[in-house]
Parts: C-alpha cells; structure tokens; sequence
C-alpha cells in the first residue's frame, strides 16, 4: 500500500506526527510512506525508518514571491516529484488550507479532518473523505488517532517516535532557551542561574543558537567550558543532542524533539497548554506553571509583559532553576536505573 502525508510544519507538529507513522508500519503489511515536508524539517521524517521518501516544499520561501515561485524550475520540479506516484491514500495531517491544496494536488484519494476537527474548517473542503478527531488531546495522541480512523484499526500501546532512545556520550546538559513566541521565553536570569548549577554538579553546558539574537542571548547565559553552536541543520543538531545526558527546554520544536529522541529532557511551559501540546518521550517531563488563572493563557505575546521580552511573562517566572534541576536530575536517574 503507498501512503502519503503530508504535514508540512512546524517542527514540533512534524515530530507529533512521527508515532502515528509507527502505528500504520505496524498495522499495515508491506506499506510504502512518503511524506511532504517544508524543507527546513526535512531531516526529521527521514530519521524514521518507516518513511520511504522525503519531499521536501518550500512553501515558506515561495509565499514571498508566488508568482515567481510558481513560474520557477523549483515549483516544477517539486509537483513533478508530488505527481509522480499514484498514492492509494493521502492523508493530510495537518488540516490547513495550505496542507490540504497539496494533498489535493497529489495523484491519490485524499483524507484529512471533517470541519469541526481542521485547525482551519475550509481544508475538510478539500478532502474525498472527512474524519471527526476529538480536538481537547494531545497533538500526538490526535495524529494517531486519525490515522486509526483513517486506516481502521485500533490504537494499543505507547507513543512510538521511531527513534532508538539516545544514549548518552557524554556529561553535558543542552539548553534550549530559543522560541519564535515571546510569552514563552523563561527570564535570562533563569538560564544564568540553572547554568551554574548544572556546572557546580559537573556537567558542561551546550547551548544552540538559530540566528543572531539566540546566539546573543546564548553568550549571556554561557559560563566556563560552555559549548556555543552556531546555527546548523536539524541533523547535526540531532548528532549534538544525543551525546548529552539532558536537554532542559522552553516550548519549543527543539524540545520535542529531544523528549522524541529518548533524552532525560524536561521542558518550562507557562503560556501553553502541556494537555494539548506537552513535551513527550519515555524520559521527557514537562513543568507547567499554574500560579495565575490566566495560565495558559496560549496567546503569543503576555499582556503582563512589554518590550520585546526585556520583562518576562509572569507565569514562567514561578519555576525556579532549584526546581527544573531536580526534575532533569529525576529524569536523568531513570535512565541510569533502566540501564543498570
């Protein structure tokens, strides 16, 4: 059977996605997967071993310009790959507009979420067939359950990413400080003061950076024997990642997909809702605060906060470095015990 998807971003809901991936291999006898992706996630779906091929879609990049991009040997070359293959089913994961254009653009039945379910209601528009998935769940547990409903079997069993649970090369804790929504950023302070608490139990501290400003911030929270990458691919980052023995995290892709990878990983939620969009993973906890009545609040930016994060949204203020520090430790001796 060859199968479709399409969940184009971000990467967080690209990584939601990967368990149902798992359950369709394990349901369906010799099924074929490819799957369309905004080429900055590319390297994640081709990291499970159940996706056939990757196609990547500059969406993103050609919205600038549409009727350039759509004039160009990239579009072509790009439908040429889509049209290609006669799919028996593709299913659109994402229930966007954009998601369910490309779906309806591919050679193969289409699936995707009914009106009520679609994050935008006039995708359902696009699909042969419409699913009904429950909205207040978990991203991953919503993306399994349309493809059980969509392929008709029942759902059994943990979240499975695909991935082989990383094994720790190294004592160094990675810090994932970056997020695009300014009510989730964790104070500056926070980071300054967990670093030197990692670094006074041992560990090195490895801290990313995806553009200019993040490496800034990075430089303020480093302290001695810091590792500061530059900006890098998502699979260099991964080769990074897997030699720490934790990752602690904001709401952000990068941690999803270190709770993903199997990592001791615990990730600092206020602003959004850890029910519908929490960290997982066999060893990923999340810390969500619940000190204001406004948490989660799940808007982008903190009426409480102004100035381009120079003042930090209340709710993510409560948890403390102490506090993260003890969690990742807990996370990080689960592992030790499962190994031992």
């Amino acid at each position: 059977m060859k199968i479709l998807i399409v969940k184009l971003s971000s990467l967080g809901d690209v990584i939601h996605t990967l368990p149902a991936i798992s359950d369709i291999c394990a349901q369906i006898d010799n099924v074929h997967i490819d799957w369309v992706v905004e080429e900055a996630f590319a390297d994640i779906p081709a990291l499970h071993p159940g996706v056939k091929n990757v196609l990547p879609v500059a969406l993103r990049r050609w919205r600038h310009k549409p009727i350039a991009a759509i004039a160009s040997k990239e579009f072509r070359t790009f439908m040429t790959e889509l049209r290609h293959q006669t799919y028996d089913l593709v299913l659109d994961a994402q229930g966007l507009i954009k998601s369910a254009l490309v779906a309806s653009l591919s050679h193969g039945r289409t699936v995707g979420m009914d009106w009520d379910s679609s994050r935008e209601s006039l995708a359902s528009l696009f699909y042969d067939r419409c699913i009904s998935v429950e909205r207040e769940q978990h991203a991953v547990d919503r993306t399994r359950q349309l493809a059980a409903l969509t392929f008709d079997y029942s759902l059994s069993g943990a979240a499975d990413f695909g991935f082989a649970v990383a094994q720790a090369q190294t004592p160094a804790i990675m810090l994932l400080h970056g997020t695009t929504w300014q009510s989730k950023h964790w104070p500056e302070e926070q980071w300054q003061a967990l670093a030197a608490i990692i670094r006074s139990s041992g560990f090195r501290l490895v801290i990313p950076a995806g553009n200019p400003v993040e490496s800034a911030r990075a430089s303020r929270i480093a302290i001695d024997e810091t590792e500061l990458l530059p900006p890098t691919s998502l699979a260099e980052l991964v080769n990074k990642m897997v030699e720490c023995s934790g990752v602690v995290s904001v709401d952000t892709g990068l941690g999803h997909l270190a709770g993903a990878l199997g990592l001791p990983t615990v990730a600092i939620y206020g602003s959004t809702d850890p029910i519908l969009t929490g960290v997982r993973g066999i060893y990923a906890k999340t810390l969500a605060s619940d000190h204001l009545p406004c948490i989660p609040c799940k808007k982008r930016h903190c009426k409480f906060s102004q100035d381009d994060c120079k003042i930090y949204p209340p709710c993510l203020a409560e948890t403390t470095p102490e506090t993260t520090w003890k969690a990742l430790q807990s996370q990080i001796s689960l592992v030790s015990g499962s190994s031992s």
